[in-house]
């Protein structure tokens, strides 16, 4: 009877020593950041390397342009990227409780992207806009790639583009930006970008 008892509680011990280590596991994955670009991920700048700034925790000071108030702060990372020159790019991830949670903010940072250039125009007076959608990239659960032009009278234009994906429960915004129009945007380049930012993930 003792021996029965002794080989259960052992049991019972090592099921919930496992559960506790799975338990513990599943925790660490969920605080850890997930993968982010690198600076030789982004589309080459023609007098510049890329330099690339610390995985924080949290959204930036700041929220890039066209992304103003959609990217919810918990569960989120950040890396900034820079060159010697205007030519700079933000990566935003964001793992969320569920599946349908990471295909609604998906769905969500793509209409805000979409709608950024008219928004911006209905509080510019005199400004230029336009934007352009490049389409969906077939990776994981899905990316899209889209570009957004602003001008302003006695400014530099802007050039900005925006590749959103998801994996799973993590979605991923980067945002590429230099002076300039659609025309100099590295279109063919950034849907790469976009493409390796989704693959890392989850590695």
């Amino acid at each position: 009877m003792l021996r029965r008892f002794s080989t259960a509680f052992a049991t019972t011990a090592t099921a919930a020593a496992a559960l506790l280590l799975a338990t513990s596991a599943t925790a660490t994955a969920a605080s850890a950041a997930p993968g982010f670009l690198g600076g030789a991920d982004l589309p080459p700048h023609p007098s510049s390397p890329w330099y690339a700034g610390k995985v924080t925790k949290g959204l930036p000071e700041f929220a890039p342009f066209c992304l103003e108030g959609v990217l919810p702060a918990a569960g989120s990372w950040h890396r900034d990227f820079g060159t010697d020159y205007d030519t700079g790019a933000t990566q935003i991830s964001v793992r969320t409780a569920s599946n349908a949670a990471a295909a609604k903010l998906a769905t969500a940072l793509e209409l805000k992207v979409a709608a950024c250039a008219a928004d911006w125009l209905r509080t510019t007076p005199g400004g230029t806009a336009s934007w352009q959608d490049y389409g969906k990239l077939p990776v994981e659960e899905g990316a899209h790639v889209y570009g957004v032009h602003t001008s302003v009278p006695d400014s530099e234009p802007g050039v900005h583009l925006y590749g959103i994906g998801r994996d799973g429960v993590t979605v991923t915004v980067v945002k590429w930006g230099q002076m300039g129009d659609l025309g100099d945007a590295p279109v063919p380049a950034f849907k790469k970008t976009t493409t390796t930012a989704v693959n890392k993930l989850n590695p």
